[in-house]
Protein backbone atom coordinates (compact mmCIF):
# COMPACT_ATOMS: atom_id res chain seq x y z
CA UNK A 1 0.00 0.00 0.00
CA UNK A 2 1.04 3.87 -0.94
CA UNK A 3 -0.40 6.67 -0.03
CA UNK A 4 -0.15 9.81 -2.41
CA UNK A 5 0.74 12.92 -1.29
CA UNK A 6 -0.52 15.85 -3.38
CA UNK A 7 2.10 18.17 -4.72
CA UNK A 8 2.15 21.54 -3.35
CA UNK A 9 5.50 22.76 -5.57
CA UNK A 10 5.53 22.44 -9.24
CA UNK A 11 7.43 19.53 -10.69
CA UNK A 12 10.24 19.28 -12.04
CA UNK A 13 12.52 17.19 -14.72
CA UNK A 14 11.39 15.22 -17.91
CA UNK A 15 9.84 11.52 -18.04
CA UNK A 16 11.06 9.31 -21.01
CA UNK A 17 8.09 6.78 -21.46
CA UNK A 18 8.95 3.06 -21.36
CA UNK A 19 8.47 1.35 -24.98
CA UNK A 20 4.62 0.05 -26.25
CA UNK A 21 3.57 -2.59 -24.14
CA UNK A 22 1.41 -3.73 -27.41
CA UNK A 23 4.06 -3.19 -30.35
CA UNK A 24 6.85 -5.00 -27.91
CA UNK A 25 5.32 -8.40 -28.10
CA UNK A 26 4.05 -8.03 -31.71
CA UNK A 27 7.58 -7.48 -32.49
CA UNK A 28 8.98 -10.25 -30.11
CA UNK A 29 6.66 -12.87 -32.35
CA UNK A 30 7.63 -11.69 -35.35
CA UNK A 31 10.85 -11.59 -34.96
CA UNK A 32 10.93 -14.98 -33.62
CA UNK A 33 8.91 -16.42 -36.96
CA UNK A 34 11.50 -14.34 -39.34
CA UNK A 35 14.07 -15.92 -40.45
CA UNK A 36 17.72 -14.79 -39.08
CA UNK A 37 18.43 -12.36 -36.21
CA UNK A 38 16.48 -9.37 -35.17
CA UNK A 39 17.27 -6.55 -32.82
CA UNK A 40 14.20 -5.15 -31.19
CA UNK A 41 15.51 -1.57 -29.25
CA UNK A 42 13.42 0.71 -27.01
CA UNK A 43 11.41 -2.65 -26.22
CA UNK A 44 9.33 -2.63 -23.51
CA UNK A 45 10.85 -5.03 -19.93
CA UNK A 46 7.85 -5.51 -18.03
CA UNK A 47 5.88 -8.24 -16.77
CA UNK A 48 3.49 -9.11 -19.61
CA UNK A 49 6.78 -8.96 -22.04
CA UNK A 50 8.55 -11.26 -19.93
CA UNK A 51 6.06 -13.51 -20.00
CA UNK A 52 6.12 -13.64 -23.92
CA UNK A 53 9.80 -14.26 -23.98
CA UNK A 54 10.05 -16.56 -21.91
CA UNK A 55 7.42 -18.64 -23.73
CA UNK A 56 9.41 -18.24 -26.92
CA UNK A 57 12.09 -19.61 -25.46
CA UNK A 58 10.39 -22.70 -24.28
CA UNK A 59 9.22 -22.87 -27.82
CA UNK A 60 12.96 -23.02 -29.09
CA UNK A 61 13.67 -19.61 -30.10
CA UNK A 62 17.07 -18.16 -28.23
CA UNK A 63 16.23 -14.38 -27.54
CA UNK A 64 19.24 -12.56 -25.66
CA UNK A 65 18.42 -9.08 -23.41
CA UNK A 66 22.09 -7.37 -24.08
CA UNK A 67 20.24 -3.99 -22.02
CA UNK A 68 17.27 -2.97 -20.62
CA UNK A 69 15.48 -1.74 -23.04
CA UNK A 70 16.86 -4.41 -26.30
CA UNK A 71 16.04 -7.93 -27.13
CA UNK A 72 17.79 -10.15 -29.82
CA UNK A 73 15.84 -12.63 -31.23
CA UNK A 74 17.39 -15.53 -33.10
CA UNK A 75 14.23 -16.01 -35.32
CA UNK A 76 13.69 -19.85 -37.15
CA UNK A 77 11.42 -19.16 -40.07
CA UNK A 78 8.13 -20.30 -38.41
CA UNK A 79 9.68 -23.15 -37.22
CA UNK A 80 8.96 -23.63 -33.32
CA UNK A 81 9.22 -26.75 -31.32
CA UNK A 82 7.45 -28.67 -28.65
CA UNK A 83 7.50 -27.29 -24.83
CA UNK A 84 7.82 -29.93 -22.23
CA UNK A 85 6.48 -27.52 -20.38
CA UNK A 86 3.01 -25.33 -19.96
CA UNK A 87 3.36 -22.17 -21.34
CA UNK A 88 2.55 -19.83 -18.21
CA UNK A 89 1.80 -15.99 -18.77
CA UNK A 90 0.07 -14.91 -16.16
CA UNK A 91 -2.13 -11.97 -16.92
CA UNK A 92 -0.83 -11.38 -20.39
CA UNK A 93 -3.69 -11.24 -22.78
CA UNK A 94 -1.49 -10.13 -25.84
CA UNK A 95 0.92 -13.19 -25.13
CA UNK A 96 -1.99 -15.86 -24.22
CA UNK A 97 -3.81 -15.07 -27.55
CA UNK A 98 -1.01 -14.74 -29.83
CA UNK A 99 0.20 -17.77 -28.42
CA UNK A 100 -1.88 -19.66 -28.69
CA UNK A 101 -2.25 -18.97 -32.51
CA UNK A 102 1.70 -19.49 -33.16
CA UNK A 103 0.73 -23.14 -31.29
CA UNK A 104 -0.62 -24.24 -34.35
CA UNK A 105 2.98 -24.03 -36.26
CA UNK A 106 4.34 -26.57 -33.65
CA UNK A 107 4.47 -30.15 -34.42
CA UNK A 108 3.75 -31.46 -30.97
CA UNK A 109 1.22 -30.39 -27.96
CA UNK A 110 1.38 -26.90 -26.50
CA UNK A 111 -0.36 -25.84 -23.38
CA UNK A 112 -1.09 -22.99 -22.50
CA UNK A 113 -2.13 -21.50 -19.05
CA UNK A 114 -2.22 -18.37 -17.21
CA UNK A 115 -3.39 -16.99 -13.44
CA UNK A 116 -6.56 -16.74 -11.65
CA UNK A 117 -7.90 -13.85 -13.85
CA UNK A 118 -6.88 -15.14 -16.98
CA UNK A 119 -8.84 -18.22 -16.17
CA UNK A 120 -11.83 -16.41 -16.38
CA UNK A 121 -11.14 -14.42 -19.76
CA UNK A 122 -12.61 -15.59 -23.15
CA UNK A 123 -10.57 -17.02 -25.91
CA UNK A 124 -13.51 -19.08 -27.40
CA UNK A 125 -14.24 -17.28 -30.68
CA UNK A 126 -10.10 -17.66 -31.28
CA UNK A 127 -10.57 -21.00 -30.58
CA UNK A 128 -12.91 -21.46 -33.10
CA UNK A 129 -11.03 -19.93 -35.57
CA UNK A 130 -8.03 -21.71 -35.10
CA UNK A 131 -9.70 -24.82 -35.41
CA UNK A 132 -11.22 -24.31 -39.05
CA UNK A 133 -7.01 -24.46 -39.89
CA UNK A 134 -7.29 -28.13 -38.60
CA UNK A 135 -5.92 -27.80 -34.78
CA UNK A 136 -7.40 -29.55 -32.29
CA UNK A 137 -7.70 -27.58 -29.27
CA UNK A 138 -8.79 -28.77 -25.88
CA UNK A 139 -9.70 -27.25 -22.97
CA UNK A 140 -8.47 -28.50 -19.34
CA UNK A 141 -10.78 -26.41 -17.06
CA UNK A 142 -13.63 -23.50 -17.97
CA UNK A 143 -14.92 -24.16 -21.19
CA UNK A 144 -14.01 -20.98 -23.54
CA UNK A 145 -11.52 -19.66 -21.05
CA UNK A 146 -7.83 -20.88 -20.36
CA UNK A 147 -5.77 -23.08 -19.95
CA UNK A 148 -6.03 -25.25 -22.82
CA UNK A 149 -4.22 -27.99 -24.84
CA UNK A 150 -3.38 -27.40 -28.60
CA UNK A 151 -2.55 -30.47 -30.44
CA UNK A 152 -1.22 -29.52 -33.68
CA UNK A 153 1.05 -31.32 -36.99
CA UNK A 154 2.78 -27.49 -37.42
CA UNK A 155 1.34 -27.27 -40.49
CA UNK A 156 -2.36 -25.24 -40.31
CA UNK A 157 -5.02 -26.45 -43.30
CA UNK A 158 -6.41 -25.05 -46.01
CA UNK A 159 -9.98 -22.76 -45.61
CA UNK A 160 -11.24 -20.58 -48.21
CA UNK A 161 -12.27 -18.23 -45.42
CA UNK A 162 -11.67 -18.05 -41.27
CA UNK A 163 -14.41 -15.86 -39.54
CA UNK A 164 -13.24 -15.26 -36.63
CA UNK A 165 -15.48 -12.66 -34.54
CA UNK A 166 -14.35 -9.33 -33.05
CA UNK A 167 -16.93 -8.19 -30.73
CA UNK A 168 -15.01 -9.28 -27.93
CA UNK A 169 -10.98 -8.75 -28.65
CA UNK A 170 -9.20 -7.48 -31.95
CA UNK A 171 -6.25 -9.88 -30.30
CA UNK A 172 -8.20 -13.00 -32.06
CA UNK A 173 -8.21 -10.81 -34.93
CA UNK A 174 -4.56 -10.21 -35.01
CA UNK A 175 -3.35 -13.44 -33.67
CA UNK A 176 -4.53 -15.17 -37.29
CA UNK A 177 -3.38 -12.39 -39.10
CA UNK A 178 0.18 -12.73 -37.72
CA UNK A 179 0.24 -16.53 -38.58
CA UNK A 180 -1.33 -15.86 -41.37
CA UNK A 181 2.10 -16.25 -43.66
CA UNK A 182 2.43 -20.00 -42.98
CA UNK A 183 -0.85 -21.14 -43.65
CA UNK A 184 -1.82 -22.59 -47.24
CA UNK A 185 -5.08 -19.97 -47.39
CA UNK A 186 -5.89 -17.36 -50.01
CA UNK A 187 -4.20 -14.02 -49.37
CA UNK A 188 -7.41 -12.50 -48.97
CA UNK A 189 -8.45 -12.51 -45.21
CA UNK A 190 -11.58 -11.91 -45.01
CA UNK A 191 -12.34 -12.00 -40.68
CA UNK A 192 -15.92 -11.76 -39.78
CA UNK A 193 -17.20 -9.67 -36.35
CA UNK A 194 -20.61 -10.80 -35.39
CA UNK A 195 -23.10 -8.59 -37.39
CA UNK A 196 -25.34 -7.33 -34.36
CA UNK A 197 -22.12 -6.21 -32.45
CA UNK A 198 -19.41 -2.80 -32.77
CA UNK A 199 -16.22 -3.79 -33.91
CA UNK A 200 -13.59 -3.67 -30.82
CA UNK A 201 -10.45 -1.73 -30.90
CA UNK A 202 -9.98 -1.20 -34.57
CA UNK A 203 -6.73 0.73 -34.05
CA UNK A 204 -5.05 -2.87 -33.05
CA UNK A 205 -5.43 -4.35 -35.43
CA UNK A 206 -3.51 -1.89 -37.78
CA UNK A 207 -0.41 -1.94 -34.87
CA UNK A 208 -0.55 -4.96 -35.91
CA UNK A 209 -0.18 -4.64 -39.91
CA UNK A 210 2.19 -2.08 -39.39
CA UNK A 211 4.52 -4.02 -37.24
CA UNK A 212 4.02 -7.26 -39.91
CA UNK A 213 4.74 -4.48 -42.49
CA UNK A 214 8.22 -3.82 -40.73
CA UNK A 215 9.11 -7.03 -40.78
CA UNK A 216 8.46 -8.06 -44.29
CA UNK A 217 5.11 -8.82 -45.02
CA UNK A 218 2.68 -6.51 -46.50
CA UNK A 219 -0.95 -5.95 -46.08
CA UNK A 220 -3.65 -4.36 -47.24
CA UNK A 221 -6.56 -3.58 -45.90
CA UNK A 222 -10.24 -2.68 -47.87
CA UNK A 223 -11.59 0.85 -46.08
CA UNK A 224 -15.12 -0.08 -44.57
CA UNK A 225 -14.78 -4.26 -44.99
CA UNK A 226 -13.23 -6.61 -42.36
CA UNK A 227 -10.95 -7.87 -45.21
CA UNK A 228 -6.85 -8.25 -45.37
CA UNK A 229 -4.88 -8.76 -48.49
CA UNK A 230 -1.70 -10.39 -47.33
CA UNK A 231 0.99 -9.53 -50.45
CA UNK A 232 3.90 -12.17 -49.42
CA UNK A 233 4.72 -14.73 -47.11
CA UNK A 234 7.71 -14.58 -45.34
CA UNK A 235 8.84 -12.67 -42.20
CA UNK A 236 12.51 -11.37 -42.76
CA UNK A 237 15.04 -10.07 -39.78
CA UNK A 238 15.14 -6.49 -38.58
CA UNK A 239 16.17 -3.67 -36.86
CA UNK A 240 13.18 -2.71 -35.15
CA UNK A 241 12.54 0.37 -33.10
CA UNK A 242 9.50 0.65 -30.71
CA UNK A 243 7.90 3.68 -30.27
CA UNK A 244 7.17 5.05 -26.71
CA UNK A 245 3.61 4.23 -25.31
CA UNK A 246 0.67 5.60 -25.73
CA UNK A 247 -1.21 4.59 -23.38
CA UNK A 248 1.64 5.09 -20.60
CA UNK A 249 1.51 8.59 -21.90
CA UNK A 250 -2.39 9.33 -20.83
CA UNK A 251 -0.82 9.47 -17.23
CA UNK A 252 1.24 12.43 -17.48
CA UNK A 253 -1.28 14.26 -19.99
CA UNK A 254 -3.98 14.04 -17.28
CA UNK A 255 -1.63 15.00 -13.87
CA UNK A 256 -0.96 18.36 -16.55
CA UNK A 257 -4.15 19.05 -16.67
CA UNK A 258 -5.04 18.21 -12.93
CA UNK A 259 -1.88 20.22 -11.64
CA UNK A 260 -2.31 22.94 -14.88
CA UNK A 261 1.22 22.71 -15.12
CA UNK A 262 3.89 21.11 -18.15
CA UNK A 263 5.80 17.69 -18.03
CA UNK A 264 8.85 17.51 -20.02
CA UNK A 265 8.22 14.25 -22.47
CA UNK A 266 11.13 14.37 -24.91
CA UNK A 267 10.08 11.11 -26.18
CA UNK A 268 6.59 11.74 -26.80
CA UNK A 269 6.41 12.32 -30.83
CA UNK A 270 5.19 16.22 -31.05
CA UNK A 271 3.02 15.01 -28.19
CA UNK A 272 1.19 13.18 -31.30
CA UNK A 273 -1.31 15.98 -30.85
CA UNK A 274 -2.56 15.07 -34.00
CA UNK A 275 -2.83 11.19 -33.70
CA UNK A 276 -0.31 11.12 -36.76
CA UNK A 277 2.85 8.77 -37.43
CA UNK A 278 1.55 6.35 -34.87
CA UNK A 279 -0.77 3.35 -35.21
CA UNK A 280 -0.97 3.31 -31.47
CA UNK A 281 -4.99 3.88 -31.04
CA UNK A 282 -4.89 5.63 -27.27
CA UNK A 283 -3.52 8.76 -29.18
CA UNK A 284 -6.89 8.94 -29.94
CA UNK A 285 -7.56 10.37 -26.24
CA UNK A 286 -4.95 12.93 -26.09
CA UNK A 287 -7.28 15.25 -27.96
CA UNK A 288 -9.78 14.58 -25.17
CA UNK A 289 -7.65 15.13 -22.57
CA UNK A 290 -6.48 19.03 -23.68
CA UNK A 291 -10.41 19.98 -23.65
CA UNK A 292 -10.38 19.49 -19.63
CA UNK A 293 -12.05 20.30 -17.67
CA UNK A 294 -14.72 20.75 -20.21
CA UNK A 295 -14.91 17.46 -21.80
CA UNK A 296 -17.04 15.91 -23.92
CA UNK A 297 -20.49 15.11 -22.36
CA UNK A 298 -20.23 11.48 -24.36
CA UNK A 299 -17.08 9.83 -25.39
CA UNK A 300 -17.19 6.69 -27.38
CA UNK A 301 -14.05 4.33 -25.91
CA UNK A 302 -14.35 1.75 -28.42
CA UNK A 303 -11.19 2.42 -30.03
CA UNK A 304 -9.06 3.25 -27.12
CA UNK A 305 -10.12 1.46 -23.91
CA UNK A 306 -6.47 1.55 -22.58
CA UNK A 307 -7.29 4.96 -22.17
CA UNK A 308 -10.67 4.91 -20.44
CA UNK A 309 -9.32 4.54 -16.78
CA UNK A 310 -7.67 7.89 -17.58
CA UNK A 311 -10.45 9.60 -18.75
CA UNK A 312 -13.21 8.98 -16.41
CA UNK A 313 -10.31 9.91 -13.38
CA UNK A 314 -9.69 12.80 -15.24
CA UNK A 315 -13.91 13.63 -15.67
CA UNK A 316 -14.53 12.71 -12.46
CA UNK A 317 -12.63 16.55 -11.76
CA UNK A 318 -14.78 18.13 -14.35
CA UNK A 319 -17.81 19.83 -13.82
CA UNK A 320 -20.11 17.70 -16.20
CA UNK A 321 -21.85 14.57 -16.67
CA UNK A 322 -19.87 12.43 -18.77
CA UNK A 323 -21.20 9.16 -20.53
CA UNK A 324 -18.53 6.49 -21.67
CA UNK A 325 -19.89 4.00 -23.76
CA UNK A 326 -18.61 1.55 -26.61
CA UNK A 327 -16.40 0.01 -23.18
CA UNK A 328 -17.75 -3.55 -22.66
CA UNK A 329 -14.69 -5.00 -23.34
CA UNK A 330 -13.51 -3.80 -20.36
CA UNK A 331 -15.04 -5.59 -18.36
CA UNK A 332 -12.35 -8.65 -19.76
CA UNK A 333 -9.61 -7.31 -19.12
CA UNK A 334 -6.92 -7.55 -16.03
CA UNK A 335 -10.26 -6.65 -14.15
CA UNK A 336 -13.87 -5.75 -14.68
CA UNK A 337 -12.89 -2.33 -15.29
CA UNK A 338 -16.13 -0.81 -14.97
CA UNK A 339 -16.63 -2.27 -11.91
CA UNK A 340 -13.51 -1.37 -10.42
CA UNK A 341 -13.75 2.34 -11.58
CA UNK A 342 -16.89 2.79 -10.22
CA UNK A 343 -16.24 1.39 -6.74
CA UNK A 344 -13.50 3.27 -6.16
CA UNK A 345 -15.00 6.26 -7.63
CA UNK A 346 -17.72 6.01 -5.16
CA UNK A 347 -15.09 5.57 -2.24
CA UNK A 348 -14.01 8.88 -3.28
CA UNK A 349 -17.64 10.35 -3.54
CA UNK A 350 -20.92 9.20 -3.62
CA UNK A 351 -22.73 8.89 -6.41
CA UNK A 352 -19.71 10.07 -8.42
CA UNK A 353 -19.94 6.93 -10.95
CA UNK A 354 -22.74 4.38 -11.92
CA UNK A 355 -22.29 1.62 -13.79
CA UNK A 356 -25.69 1.59 -16.71
CA UNK A 357 -25.54 -1.53 -18.36
CA UNK A 358 -21.79 -1.83 -20.18
CA UNK A 359 -21.80 2.00 -19.68
CA UNK A 360 -20.51 4.06 -17.35
CA UNK A 361 -21.83 7.38 -16.07
CA UNK A 362 -19.26 10.26 -14.57
CA UNK A 363 -20.92 12.75 -12.75
CA UNK A 364 -17.90 15.14 -12.47
CA UNK A 365 -17.33 17.53 -9.46
CA UNK A 366 -15.19 20.88 -10.03
CA UNK A 367 -14.73 20.89 -6.32
CA UNK A 368 -13.56 17.14 -5.92
CA UNK A 369 -9.68 17.90 -5.03
CA UNK A 370 -11.65 19.75 -1.93
CA UNK A 371 -15.12 17.40 -1.29
CA UNK A 372 -13.47 14.16 -2.17
CA UNK A 373 -13.01 11.33 0.62
CA UNK A 374 -9.53 9.73 1.67
CA UNK A 375 -9.49 6.31 0.01
CA UNK A 376 -8.07 3.03 -0.39
CA UNK A 377 -8.23 2.25 -3.76
CA UNK A 378 -8.69 -1.55 -4.52
CA UNK A 379 -6.73 -1.71 -7.91
CA UNK A 380 -7.94 -5.71 -8.48
CA UNK A 381 -4.25 -6.25 -9.15
CA UNK A 382 -5.02 -4.12 -12.42
CA UNK A 383 -2.28 -1.79 -13.35
CA UNK A 384 -4.23 0.77 -15.45
CA UNK A 385 -6.45 1.20 -12.30
CA UNK A 386 -3.73 1.19 -10.08
CA UNK A 387 -1.53 4.39 -12.36
CA UNK A 388 -5.09 6.14 -12.98
CA UNK A 389 -6.34 6.32 -9.54
CA UNK A 390 -2.78 8.16 -8.83
CA UNK A 391 -4.11 11.37 -10.53
CA UNK A 392 -6.74 11.33 -7.95
CA UNK A 393 -4.01 11.20 -5.35
CA UNK A 394 -2.91 14.06 -7.11
CA UNK A 395 -5.47 16.03 -5.62
CA UNK A 396 -6.75 14.96 -2.77
CA UNK A 397 -5.17 13.68 0.80
CA UNK A 398 -5.38 10.84 1.90
CA UNK A 399 -5.67 8.06 -1.69
CA UNK A 400 -4.18 5.14 -0.61
CA UNK A 401 -3.39 2.50 -3.58
CA UNK A 402 -3.38 -1.31 -2.75
CA UNK A 403 -0.85 -3.44 -4.40
CA UNK A 404 1.03 -0.69 -5.72
CA UNK A 405 3.56 -3.43 -7.73
CA UNK A 406 1.07 -4.25 -10.19
CA UNK A 407 1.90 -1.28 -12.34
CA UNK A 408 5.15 -3.65 -13.80
CA UNK A 409 2.84 -5.23 -16.20
CA UNK A 410 3.11 -2.35 -18.44
CA UNK A 411 5.38 0.44 -16.49
CA UNK A 412 7.79 -0.90 -14.06
CA UNK A 413 8.83 2.79 -12.91
CA UNK A 414 5.93 3.94 -12.54
CA UNK A 415 6.18 5.05 -9.08
CA UNK A 416 10.18 5.95 -9.24
CA UNK A 417 9.48 8.22 -12.28
CA UNK A 418 6.44 10.70 -10.66
CA UNK A 419 9.11 10.38 -7.59
CA UNK A 420 11.76 11.57 -9.52
CA UNK A 421 9.20 14.39 -10.48
CA UNK A 422 9.05 16.12 -7.20
CA UNK A 423 5.33 13.83 -6.29
CA UNK A 424 5.88 11.99 -2.33
CA UNK A 425 4.62 9.01 -1.33
CA UNK A 426 4.05 6.91 2.18
CA UNK A 427 4.83 3.43 2.02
Amino acid sequence: MIEIIPPIAKLSGSVKLPGSKSITNRALLLAALADGESRISGALKSDDTKFMAAALRKLGIKIDEPDDTTFVVFGRNGKLTESSEPLFLGNAGTAVRFLTAAAILVNGKTTIDGDARMRERPIGDLVDALRQLGAKIEYLKKEGCPPLRIISDGKPKTAEEIKVRRDTSSQFFSAILMIWPFTNLKTIVGLKASEEKNLVSPGYVFITAKVMGAFGINTEHEPGENIFTVHNKKYSAQNFEVEADASSATYFLAGEKLLNQKIEIPNLPDRWEQNQNSSQPDTQSFGIIQQFPNLPKEINGIGFPDAIPTLTVLAAFSGREIHFSGIANLRVKECDRIHALTKNLNKIKSGLAEEVGDDLIIFGDTNLARTGNPAEIETFDDHRIAMSFFLAGLKIPGIKIDNPDCVAKSFPNFWKVWESLGVKFLK
